[in-house]
Parts: C-alpha cells; structure tokens; sequence
C-alpha cells in the first residue's frame, strides 16, 4: 500500500536523524514572532545602509523546491506563510538534513529576513532544526479532502488542507467570544451547573444514561441547564447563563448533534418580549462586529440579520403560509398528507401537536429571513407561561432562521402549583414528547421559595456558526461531529485516498 510505504519511508529518515544525534522531535522554539508579524519586519527595497533583520521562524513545511545545493520551503503558522530559503554554503554540513526533511514537518529557522530576487519576503537560514517529523504524508494541495467522513473524522488534515475550514472555526471561537462579551456587559452573571442529572428535563428530548458506581444510581446526562439555572433566580441572581454542552440521545442531521453547544439565559422580572430584542440585538451585533455586514449568504440566499426582526404568531403562519385551519384538526391532518406524511402517524396527534407538525415540516422550512414565532400551545410547553388574553396559548417564542430554529424563549412560569400540576399531567400521559418522566420535587420546592418573574432564552451556538459562516450542515461547524465508528481497516482504506499518486 502506497500508505505503508510513505510512512516506512519516513520513519526511516526520523532513524536517520536520531543517528546523527538530531532528535526529530525538538523542544520550546523562541520565535520573534508570528509569521505575520515577521513579515511586517521586512526591509524594503531600496533601504540605504540597513542591516537586513535577524529573525526566528516556526510552523509547518507545506511546499519543498530542492534545487541540489539550495532548497526553498513554504513554512507556515496559524497567522500565515512565508518563505524560507536553505541554502549549502550558509548551513555547511546542517545541509545532509535537508534530505530528511519532507512536507509536514515542522521546523524552526533562523536567518536573515529579506525579499528574494524576484520581490518574495523570505527568511534566508543560517540554521534550522527539526520541531515535529510528520510521519503520514498531508493531503495533496491540488486535491485538498474531498471525502467528508476523512474530513470529520481527521478534522486537523482538514484544517491542514484548508485555510477556509481553519478560519471558520476561528470565526467560531470570536463568535462565542462575542455572545459571553455582551452578555458580561448587560450584567448577566456566568455559571456552571451540573451535566449529570439524577432528574432531566427543560426540554422534550430523549436522553443519555449512565450510572454512577459509588451512589449507586442512574444518572442523566442532561438536555438542558433550565431548572437549575432558574434555581440561581430563586438565590438572588437576577441575570445569569450558561454556556455549554446539552446531550441529547437522538437522531443525528444537517441540524442536530447529539452533542451540541447552547447558551441559556434568564432575566429576572423581564418576559419573552425582552427576550426578543435581546435575540435580534446580539445576533445583528455579532455579525456587524464580527463579519462587517448583517446581510449573509446562506444556501443560496441572501439574509439579512439586522434588527429588528418581524414578529408573527404562529396560527397566523398556519394559515398564510401552511394553508390550513390551525382550529381543523381534520384540515390540517389533510395539509400533512398532502405533504408527504404518514397518515397513519398523524391519526393520534391533538389539534395542538397537529399546529406544531405544520410549523416542523411545512412553515420552518420556508422561513428564511429572521422570524420571530410566536405563542405556541400551552399544552405542549409546561415551563412557560400561559398568554393572559388566551390561556390555551404560550407566552413562548421561536426564531426562525435558514430554515431551522436559532433559538428558543419563554415567559418563565413561576407558579409552583401550577408546575407540579403541569409535571404530573405530563408524566401520567407517558407521552414521548414530554419534558420529563417524573416530577421534579426540588425545582417545584425551589419555587415555593419564590422565583421573580423572568424571560429565559436557549441559543444553539452550533446553528448561529452556521448562521455567520453560511454553513448548511452542522458538521462543518462542529470540530469533531459524532460519527459512526469504523474499524482500523475502514479507516485505513479512506486514508489509502490521500496518498494515491505519492
């Protein structure tokens, strides 16, 4: 295999090295500076009587021209590349390494800092010396990695192969960056609370089990931080979030990873309303500050985040863009079928469930603009507050984007009584859907305390990266998505690709 044997080829030239008494695997480098900065330093032509700059270079030989007594590398760091050149007669008998040097190993280079003949910025090396030795060979340049299961699965050889990839998920890292900033600045307060949970809920999600050996107990990975953040509201914290990962033990599509990141946050004596500005003004921020622009291309469309955002009920939507009667369960039973939909699976759906299916597969799918949906069924939503015009309705919102739901908020309930009754309604149903499959004591005595009342609001990170970078798919914005396992020989054969014509 053309694999093995690159890889044995390298791992001859590492035993070469140590030979010699060069070990492959250096230490701390004292770079002067990141590549680009490096750069900056550069002499221009012209420059009377100055002294080219002395410089230390580190990063990753991407390109290799040997030339017989000189050889020119492209090196590069996360900031960017630059050339250096490794000539015989400046490194004397340091020149024999050069044989044992390939594409993908890191090096350090020290040496004057000046532009070739023909005007390229390039550190011309009085010494180098081996930082890491790359014993399996980086995708082809002109071929980059097109297979998506070697992408995801090896994500640093997609990073390695693509600056685009890598730049996104630096965008990632600003992006949340961002969120945390201005949630710090309005005076929410950042918290931690637990991911294992003798009790899950805050969601209608199936979730992870495992089992804690000491206590002798089942344990959930959780779904949600809600009650428990809800909890701090009744200790005297007005303002708090949190930022981390939810599990949810579900199926796996262009929107949904099992693991994935969220930020949920709740305001003490605010209600949905506040939650929306909140929404539109940080999603429009974030991409001004961060992109240049509020206007996006996603999937073909243009998207324009700016605030603020329309707000639209969702029996409105049900019947302007759904078609149908969101008070005719048969009318809409019909309008699914038509649709595509299992008749059969529909048969056992209420009139509430019935509106929700319309607004999954029917209405979500053509909102692409931002849209605030609003007052969704009370019956399907046990931790939020009831509408005051009309209690059969939610004070709850969704916001729409691409095609998919950025985020999630609620008029919090905060009525113990009627909690308890709403979580034992939903127990005793044994419904598939539901927030929970046992009342949660604690979180009910916690509001027999007292909690304020409060907006909450849950944003899925993963799908506004996807949102700023015009991302379709999930996976493109998860560093290492979860992936069916494969075994060694699988493996094996999808890297044997990247190495065809070696």
């Amino acid at each position: 295999m053309a694999g093995n044997r690159i890889r044995d080829e390298r791992v001859a030239k590492l035993a070469a090295l140590r030979a010699v008494g060069v070990e492959p695997y250096g230490e701390k480098v004292e770079r002067t500076a990141t590549i680009r900065e490096v750069r900056g330093l550069c002499l221009e032509d012209g420059t009377e009587g100055a002294q080219p700059p002395v410089t230390t270079v580190a990063g990753r030989v991407t390109a290799a021209r040997n030339m017989g007594k000189s050889c020119w590398l492209d090196l590069r760091d996360q900031s960017g590349r630059i050339q250096v050149n490794l000539l015989q007669k400046r490194l004397g008998d340091d020149y024999n390494l050069v044989k044992q040097l390939d594409i993908g190993d890191f090096i350090a280079a020290t040496g004057s800092l000046m532009k070739s003949r023909v005007g390229e910025i390039t550190v011309f090396a009085d010494s180098f010396r081996f930082l890491s030795k790359s014993l399996e060979p980086l995708p082809a340049k002109f071929k980059g990695l097109k297979d998506v299961e070697i992408r995801y699965r090896r994500r640093y050889l997609d990073m390695v192969a693509s600056d685009e990839v890598r730049e996104r998920f630096i965008l990632r890292s600003r992006i949340i960056g961002f969120v945390r900033r201005r949630l710090d600045e309005l005076g929410f307060l950042e918290v931690e609370t637990p991911m294992l949970q003798p009790i899950y809920g805050g969601a209608a999600a199936r979730p992870f089990i495992t089992h804690h050996n000491a206590l002798d107990m089942d344990l959930f990975l959780r779904i949600s931080p809600e009650t428990y953040l809800k909890r701090l509201l009744v200790g005297g914290i007005d303002r708090v979030y949190e930022l981390n990962r939810n599990f949810r033990n579900e199926g796996i599509d262009t929107s949904h990873n099992p693991e994935f990141t969220m930020i949920e946050l709740y305001q003490a004596y605010a209600d949905f309303t506040d939650m929306m500005t909140l929404l539109e003004n940080l999603v429009s921020d974030a991409a001004q500050t961060l992109l240049g622009t509020t206007k996006i291309r996603f999937a073909g469309h243009e998207v324009d985040v700016k605030a603020p955002w329309p707000r639209r009920r969702i029996q409105d939507l049900v019947r302007e863009v759904g078609g149908t009667d969101p008070g005719n369960a048969d009318a809409m039973r019909g309008r699914l079928a038509k649709a595509g939909l299992d008749c059969g699976k529909l048969a056992h759906l209420d009139i509430d469930k019935l509106v929700m299916k319309i607004m999954d597969e029917i209405i979500e799918p053509q909102l692409i603009q931002p849209t605030i949906v609003t007052h969704h069924p009370a019956s399907l939503n046990p931790l939020s507050k009831r509408n005051r015009e009309n209690p059969a309705l939610s004070d709850r919102f969704e916001a729409i984007v691409c095609g998919f739901e950025l985020s999630n908020a609620f008029s919090e309930l905060n009525d113990p009584l009627e909690q308890r009754a709403r979580f034992e309604s939903q127990v005793g149903s044994r419904d598939e859907e539901s927030y929970c499959d046992q009342v949660d004591d604690d979180y009910v005595s916690a509001l027999e305390v007292g909690m304020p009342p409060a907006g909450g609001m849950g944003i899925g990170i993963d799908r506004l990266v996807m949102l700023l970078t015009g991302q379709p798919g999930i996976r493109e914005v998860v560093l290492f998505p979860t992936l069916k396992a494969k075994s060694k020989e699988e493996v094996e054969r999808e890297m044997e690709a990247l190495t065809d014509g070696e």
